[in-house]
């Protein structure tokens, strides 16, 4: 069983490294020896153990209490023990049931969020630049705006932007802002989400304009601020026209003119719901910039057209991390999916031990208490009777296990609550599927050493005794 369970875990590190290449450091997974070593010593405690407690119990009874039990007018008792080891196995299993079930609620509210962008038909970019050339920055933005251009000469592509950080990606930090006009309130801060947009990104993501202008070309500072920014800064009149500027703290000076209003979009992730952010306007020339274009075909269709075509415009540049910008944002729930997945692996393993516990402690006490089934048939029990006992016993240990498990969810579950969107800690749904799924797969457990039991054969145990 041990080399088995080794090759079992080894085939998982491979599948592991297969199917989440994207995963950070996946290379690195693989069997520790260190791990290997206390799984071992835990599986060899606990086997240990659990052999010392029967056979423990099997030397307090002396020689005639040992006869006593096999004649025939004894009746099998019962050992609590037992029992309650398949009943702390049930709550175990409801525990991370419900922890995996959350999760996978979790990842189905996050697909049906309306992340306020189309991120469908858009591919995404980059080409090599060095710091070295931001010496010249006139020239590395007229060199930013030539390629843009000639990308947008590419059949099948519809618009074309480049920017700072793509939409939905986790990981952007709020900057200080001031409004230039009126009065300035030295106690009141003004945060927002800074992003650096060349124009058609509006365009290219299909973030409505709700009024004013989206970005554009015009050679001075502009800015389009989003809904939540216009009505938290500018309640009580028009965000257009007004002035913004980057805090005098910044080590980056920059202002400009409110010349648009957008809808909302979840820039910072899809878990996050949309804060007040400010799109400046403007050429993206710096290294690190992504390019994104807007296609009527599936995009990574074409990923060589775009290729050929920069080459042909800037033959000492590489294009490289070309990615669907749908692929990027399924990436970056690649670490919510592996833990729903493997807390939903150990939920199902736990699951199936408790069911096997339950099957094997049941079936255990029929085959010790034939005598006992026998004699009550012979005296008139009804088969359905001697089977509804059993199946009452079984289930009895089972739905107490269901209410400790559900106990020790509910104090435990507040762990993953910063890994939870869109349901709550002790989702109704969640937990009464789980106690449902449970009750079924014990009652499946349980059904057949009940049946069994009822087609006990009396005339049969008793000619055997």
């Amino acid at each position: 069983m041990p080399y088995s369970a080794l090759g079992i875990a080894a085939g998982a590190t491979k599948l592991f490294r297969t199917y989440t290449p994207d995963l950070p450091r996946v290379a690195e997974i693989g069997l520790d020896w260190r791990i290997v070593c206390y799984s071992l010593g835990c599986a060899l405690l606990v086997t240990f153990v659990c052999g010392l407690m029967p056979a423990l119990r099997g030397t307090r009874g002396g020689l005639a209490g040992s006869l006593a039990k096999a004649s025939r007018t004894q009746v099998s008792g019962s050992n609590p023990a037992q029992w309650a080891l398949v009943g702390v196995q049930v709550a175990l299993a409801v525990t991370l049931l419900v922890g995996a079930g959350l999760l996978q609620r979790s990842l189905q509210e996050l697909g049906r969020v309306a992340p306020g962008f189309d991120p469908s038909h858009v591919l995404t970019l980059q080409i090599s630049e060095s710091y070295g050339e931001t010496a010249d920055m006139k020239a590395l933005a007229q060199r930013s705006k030539h390629i843009l251009e000639t990308l947008g000469t590419v059949p099948g592509v519809e618009a074309v932007a480049n920017l700072a950080t793509l939409p939905g990606i986790p990981g952007e930090r709020q900057t200080e802002l001031r409004i230039l006009e009126g009065e300035q309130d030295p106690n009141r801060k003004i945060l927002a989400d800074s992003r650096f947009v060349s124009p058609g990104y509006f365009d290219v993501m299909q973030i409505p304009i709700l009024a004013g202008n989206p970005c554009e070309d015009t050679g001075n500072s502009t800015a389009v601020v989003n809904r939540s920014f216009a009505s938290t800064y500018f309640a009580q009149h028009s965000a257009l026209g007004h002035h913004v500027a980057l805090a005098e703290s910044s080590q980056y000076p920059l202002n400009g003119e409110v010349r648009g209003i957008a809808a909302d979009a979840r820039e910072q992730g899809l878990n996050s719901e949309p804060i007040p952010t400010v799109y400046w306007c403007g050429s993206i020339a710096f290294p690190g910039t992504y390019y994104a274009l807007r296609t009527h075909a599936e995009p990574m269709a074409l990923a060589d057209s775009v290729r050929h075509t920069i080459h042909s415009v800037e033959p000492s540049r590489s294009v490289f991390d070309i990615q669907p910008l749908a692929q990027r944002l399924s990436a970056s729930f690649a670490e919510d999916r592996l833990r729903a997945t493997l807390l939903s692996m150990f939920a199902l393993t736990a699951i199936s031990l408790a069911c096997l516990g339950l099957y094997g402690t049941l079936s255990y006490f029929v085959t010790m208490r034939r005598r006992e089934i026998g004699l009550r048939l012979a005296l008139g029990a009804l088969q359905r009777q001697v089977a509804l006992h059993f199946l009452t016993r079984g289930l009895l240990v089972c739905g107490l296990g269901c209410i400790a498990g559900l106990l020790l969810a509910m104090a435990s579950v507040r762990l993953l609550s910063g890994m939870l969107y869109g349901v709550s800690r002790f989702d109704r749904i969640t937990f009464g599927s789980v106690v449902i799924l449970v009750l079924l797969v014990a009652t499946g457990a349980t059904l057949i050493p009940a049946a069994r039991a009822a087609c006990t054969d009396p005339m049969g145990v008793l000619r055997e005794e």
